[in-house]
């Protein structure tokens, strides 16, 4: 069973490379 909070973090991680590959994209 995943926890929320590792799930938060997943998200969070994910986001934050999300933000930085558009961010060199721009």
């Amino acid at each position: 069973m995943i926890s929320i909070l590792g799930l938060i973090v997943i998200v969070l991680i994910g986001y934050l490379i999300y933000a930085l590959i558009y961010s060199e994209k721009f």
